[in-house]
């Protein structure tokens, strides 16, 4: 239980700041109504409009909340979770994006890393090229790749997946560099000592060596990913996807429905983020790593 103070203050202060927030944003538009009515609003009035607005710049967090469960819990109730109507379908189309595109990454970036570690060359020539490919704004790149591999025929969630490898595949580069070069000198000098192959010497000793911060890279390229395949839901004009849900809230001006998808989406990456921790523990638990 007191464990739960520090963080149970914490989100009492940023509620608090949220309503503050939106009282300030959406009051001249409380006070603009009034004053073409002609009535004069007294200032629980006024907190009470800014609070209640259709379309105001900042929702308050039980307008959010009001929204989320009409688009996730009364859409359960009513058993259509997947309509198109629902943010749990647009998660899942979102969520599909991102673990294929996590998936790729992943896997891209542990081979790189193992050729950076075991060759000089590439070393010297691929990894100034890995970090120099972070530079390039996703929102520039992203409708290139989209139309690119439409020209060829491939559309649908492919592309998508391609924007959300490219952008995970980055930390796990760092961290798996990182963590197969985290052997000290006389470890290695250990294994050459029991006359022990490259193989041996990485599966036995640079591969668990580098568990930890693959994890931890593993928890920044999840995150990344998912915002690849929100973003690669913006250019293409989709249907479905958190990213076309903030694309259709930006156009008609709801701001509800935009916070709705923003937070909906903040839940998939903790969740998805609270997965790959789980996984850690365990993982290094059975290895011996952890406490």
């Amino acid at each position: 239980m007191r464990n739960l103070v520090p963080i149970l203050t914490v989100v009492a202060v940023i509620f608090a700041l949220w309503y503050g927030a939106a009282v300030v944003l959406n009051a001249p538009w409380a006070y603009d109504k009034a004053k073409r009515a002609d009535v004069t609003l007294s200032f629980s009035e006024m907190v009470a409009d800014t609070w209640s607005q259709e379309k105001p710049k900042l929702p308050a967090p039980h307008q959010v909340t009001a929204e989320i469960w009409k688009t996730t819990g009364e859409m359960i109730q009513r058993g259509r979770a997947f309509s198109k109507r629902s943010l749990i379908y647009h998660s899942w189309v979102t969520f599909s994006s991102t673990i294929l595109g996590f998936v790729l990454g992943t896997g891209l970036g542990i081979a790189l890393a193992i050729g950076i570690v075991y060759n000089r060359t590439m070393d010297m020539s691929v990894m100034p090229w890995v970090i120099a490919s972070q530079t390039i704004p996703i929102l520039a790149i992203a409708p290139m790749i989209i139309v690119v591999l439409n020209a060829v025929g491939i559309s649908g969630l492919l592309p998508k997946a391609m924007i959300s490898m490219y952008l995970s595949f980055f930390p796990v580069v760092v961290g798996m560099v990182k963590g197969l070069r985290s052997p000290g000198v006389m470890q290695l000098d250990q294994m050459r000592t029991w006359n022990a192959s490259s193989a041996q010497t990485f599966w036995k000793l640079r591969l668990p060596s580098s568990m930890p911060y693959l994890f931890t890279s593993l928890k920044v390229g999840m995150a990344a990913s998912l915002v690849g395949a929100i973003v690669g839901e913006l250019p293409t004009g989709a249907v479905a996807g958190l990213g076309a849900r903030l694309l259709t809230g930006s156009y008609y001006g709801q701001t509800i429905q935009i916070w709705s998808a923003l937070i909906m989406a903040a839940t998939l990456a903790a969740v998805l983020v609270g997965l790959i921790g789980l996984l850690q523990r365990i993982t290094l638990k059975r290895m011996g790593m952890a406490r």
